[in-house]
């Protein structure tokens, strides 16, 4: 008989959660997972989906104005916030039962339960009060939005609620500037609200090659939203005309929705992890070694070890434990390099590898290729949006790791750029250089050519 009631214990069914999950069981262990909200997570749920659901819709206000341009009238076209709402939610209905069909598939045991660590191998689930034992822990809760201590944040919501709003609003302020605050604010912007955005700091999405920073600043207000740097909220307060945004230095905001994207903090709370010992950052992360052992039996992926927070990469995290759980003779380390990534604001913001000012702190002799221009499909529409593309180049002799001039950083800003980024991040983990670009032949017309056509060179 078995030590355990399972190999493998996870808590949380999330994207990192599930596919750990469901690689574990594949590999002949025996597995449970706990889950006391829908089977998906935050990316399925509340993130990354229902979000870009939303930046399509936006985006046809666009393709309807830029229709006239080639001949198309529409001008009658109507745009009903319900029936997005109601769409949207029957298709992520539809995925969270795709994910949890795949689960049972594999042979996973889902318990739609709140799930707590009691003591070395043993889980308490509850409501059931039912306790059931595992060799491996793995902790996969994810991250949730946090809210600033100031007077009125009861009158402020966050972006779980913004996907469940019963009407649209017409004034909508934006507080924070990472990826979740560029991206609503240009959904609100782009379904006809008026659009404000406040974030503290000098310039938005911080930790983004500054180029992109500041390009994408321009083209969002070229778009109609107003962006205030350098911002702080000090106080909201509820009005017979909607909410009042008390600013530091004495300004003022009328609006008619506040939402707050100033963070997220993992979701550690509960679990029981400090009566076993296992170790927490200040801001709650489950602090883990290059295998993500916490300690004991158990393990940590995704948002709730903080490291970075991205779908993707708690997918990867999760197939890295459950193969060196279950698979390999030899544990691997995970891969953190040229993880590429995209901010779906408007236009879309895409990147992989090392910004230029972070290439220049570490190298001499780095070259930089650039390009800003006017993409074709407003060349009839007549819309005033540029793109533009970056590739940082290492010194050409080399160093260390790098291969003499291979490509360090690459990028973008402009529409469907996201589609480019995934093919670059292959290619500068391959190595490439500015000189195997230049050797490619280019697909034309298209926005993707300015990358293997760069001749504008600073050093």
């Amino acid at each position: 008989m078995a030590e355990y009631d399972y190999d493998l214990f996870t808590i949380g069914a999330g994207s990192g959660g599930v596919r750990a999950s469901r690689i574990a069981s594949q590999l002949g262990a025996r597995v449970a997972i706990a889950e006391n909200d829908r089977i998906g997570g935050t990316c399925v749920i509340r993130g990354c989906v229902p979000k870009k659901l939303f930046v399509y819709a936006s985006q046809i206000s666009e393709d309807i104005a830029d229709a006239a341009g080639y001949g198309w009238d529409v001008s009658d076209a109507d745009f009903s916030w319900r029936k997005l709402i109601e769409n949207k939610d029957a298709e992520i209905q539809r995925l969270s039962e795709i994910y949890e069909k795949n689960l049972n598939k594999a042979g996973v045991v889902v318990h739609r339960e709140h799930a707590q660590i009691i003591g070395p191998n043993k889980i308490l689930l509850t409501p059931s009060n039912k306790t059931v034992t595992a060799e491996r822990i793995l902790i996969a809760t994810g991250a949730t939005p946090v809210l600033p201590d100031i007077p009125g944040i009861e009158h402020a919501i966050t972006s779980n609620e913004a996907f469940h709003l019963d009407e649209l609003p017409r004034r909508v302020a934006i507080v924070g500037g990472g990826y979740i605050a560029v991206e609503f604010a240009g959904i609100f912007n782009g379904l006809g609200c008026e659009t404000s955005l406040l974030y503290r700091g000098e310039e938005i999405l911080r930790g983004f090659d500054g180029d992109l920073r500041k390009i994408l600043h321009e083209e969002m207000e070229n778009k109609g939203v107003r962006i205030q740097t350098q911002t702080q909220v000090e106080a909201i307060e509820k009005t017979g005309n909607g909410l009042l945004l008390r600013l530091g230095g004495g300004g003022t905001l009328e609006t008619g929705l506040v939402l707050y994207a100033t963070g997220r903090r993992p979701n550690t709370d509960g679990l029981g992890l400090e009566e076993i010992g296992i170790k927490r950052a200040p801001n709650g992360a489950v602090a883990v070694d290059a295998y993500f052992h916490a300690g004991k039996n158990v393990y940590a992926i995704g948002d709730v070890i903080d490291r970075i927070q991205l779908t993707p990469v708690a997918i990867r995290e999760g197939a890295e434990f459950a193969r060196n759980a279950f698979a390999r003779k030899d544990a691997e380390i995970m891969d953190y390099e040229f993880i590429p990534t995209a901010v779906f604001s408007q236009p879309a913001l895409s990147t992989v590898g090392l910004t230029e000012e972070e290439v220049r702190e570490r190298y001499a002799g780095v070259f930089v290729y650039e390009s800003r221009f006017r993409p074709m499909r407003h060349t009839l529409s007549g819309r005033n949006e540029t793109m533009y593309v970056k590739l940082v180049a290492g010194p050409a002799e080399g160093g260390g790791p790098v291969r003499p001039g291979s490509l360090l950083g690459a990028h973008l800003v402009g529409r469907d750029t996201a589609e480019m980024v995934q093919l670059l991040a292959v290619l500068l983990r391959l190595g490439a250089t500015k000189e195997d670009f230049d050797a490619a032949v280019a697909v034309h017309p298209t926005a993707a050519e300015e990358l293997v056509t760069l001749t504008n060179m600073r050093k």
